[in-house]
């Protein structure tokens, strides 16, 4: 018979490609605090609309759709630009060159609390950006940026700079996920060459993993849902619910809205756990045991959802930076002689979006089963049980699959 387990992807060895310099890694930081301080600035600032502000086309657009994109080619960036690790380090630092090693506040993070906060935050961005009517406030966005910051800081004095950025802060969890799949590996100031995919089964099945990443396709996939026709009709009569019970037009939207989402987080782990619990019925494991084991395996597909969603918005409104670099706070500046760039909406057809879309979705279900199949092969002796998981897994990378296809085309109806 013939034995997949001999042809492991996990046995090709990471190449050390260059050594990075300190110096470097510090001018990053600088460059990340530095970026943010003028997206606080604009949207504190500049003129309070979406479109000539610098900040909602940088946080919606370039923060959280660009960056994980690059990610998923390059490695985790975001690591080394991260403005508030930088603060936070550079504060280490001094107080070291002060004669004084900096500790925790608090000691140990928890160990039960995991990634939940990380999560949380992940579905209060997406509430923001999915639900909340006034999301494009530049001077709402800016605030909210700010008291992001401090509560980083916060957690990293009182745990560790380290320990909360992997473990509490959702965009470095996030970005960290996706940059995991990336074939360029940054670690230790280090860069390896590695097989794409693998460097998610590294990923520290801690608590609030699988949440993390519940959150993140449950959000994409509401997101594309409430631009169908089923929402259309389902929506207007779960605002009037609301609205029954003397809620404002704006009170019933958000509720809607609130109730959509949390249904999409909630039905997207319910598919993975029916897998796993027929995983565990099939080979005598506990699903606390098999989640921990294959919850990376959600990581590609969190990706191909979210490139599937977002590309278009990337590519086109994402050219909105071309004159917002010049004019961040719409009054008028041409700093770098680009304020006249006009969006050019035809750079890309419609159809080769399409494309995009359906490479994206398949391409991920696929990175999920080769990621399952590397799992199984290392986690079960037999290879009865190895088959058989690996049955389970791919019923939910299947219906995974259906369901972003039957999303991506209700859309394209709706909008067609």
């Amino acid at each position: 018979m013939f034995r997949l387990r001999d042809r492991r992807l996990g046995g090709i060895p990471a190449r050390l490609l260059l050594s990075v310099p300190r110096a470097l890694e510090w001018a990053c930081g600088t460059v990340g605090v530095g970026i943010f301080a003028i997206v606080v600035y604009a949207g504190l600032r500049g003129e309070q609309n979406f479109t000539s502000n610098l900040a909602p086309t940088a946080v919606y657009v370039i923060f959280w759709v660009g960056i994980p994109i690059a990610s998923a080619f390059v490695g985790d960036l975001f690591r080394v630009f991260n403005p508030w690790r930088a603060v936070a380090r550079t504060a280490a630092a001094a107080w070291r060159a002060a004669g004084r090693e900096p500790r925790p506040l608090l000691g140990a993070y928890p160990a039960r609390i995991g990634r939940y906060p990380a999560a949380a935050t992940l579905v209060a961005f997406a509430w923001l950006e999915l639900v909340y009517p006034s999301k494009d406030d530049p001077r709402l966005l800016a605030i909210l940026a700010l008291i992001y910051a401090a509560l980083q800081l916060a957690g990293m004095a009182a745990y560790g700079v380290e320990t909360w950025t992997a473990r509490a802060d959702g965009f470095s969890v996030y970005f960290s996920f996706i940059g995991s799949l990336a074939p360029l590996d940054w670690r230790g100031r280090k860069l390896r060459l590695r097989p794409p995919l693998l460097g998610a089964r590294e990923i520290e099945p801690l608590a609030g993993t699988s949440a993390v990443l519940f959150a993140l396709i449950g959000s994409t996939s509401f997101d594309g849902f409430s631009n169908g026709d089923i929402w259309y009709a389902v929506g207007p009569h779960l605002q009037d619910f609301f609205s029954n019970f003397g809620l404002g037009p704006i009170g019933a939207y958000e509720c809607a809205g609130t109730i959509g989402l949390a249904f999409w987080v909630g039905l997207v782990a319910a598919i993975y756990r029916v897998g796993l619990l027929g995983m565990a019925r099939a080979t005598r494991r506990s699903v606390a045991e098999l989640s921990d084991q294959f919850v990376h395996t959600l990581v590609p597909i969190a990706f191909g959802y979210m490139l599937a969603h977002y590309f278009s918005l990337l590519v086109l409104q994402g050219q909105a930076i071309g004159y917002l670099v010049s004019d961040p706070l719409g009054h008028g500046s041409n700093l770098f002689g680009t304020a006249e760039f006009l969006v050019n909406y035809n750079l890309i057809s419609f159809a080769a979006i399409w494309y995009v879309q359906i490479l994206a979705i398949v391409g991920g279900h696929v990175g999920g089963i080769v990621l399952s199949h590397e799992r199984g092969l290392d986690t079960f002796t037999s290879l009865r049980q190895s088959v058989t998981a690996q049955q389970w897994m791919l019923v939910v990378m299947v219906a995974f699959t259906c369901l972003a296809l039957w999303i991506l085309s209700a859309v394209t109806t709706a909008t067609g």
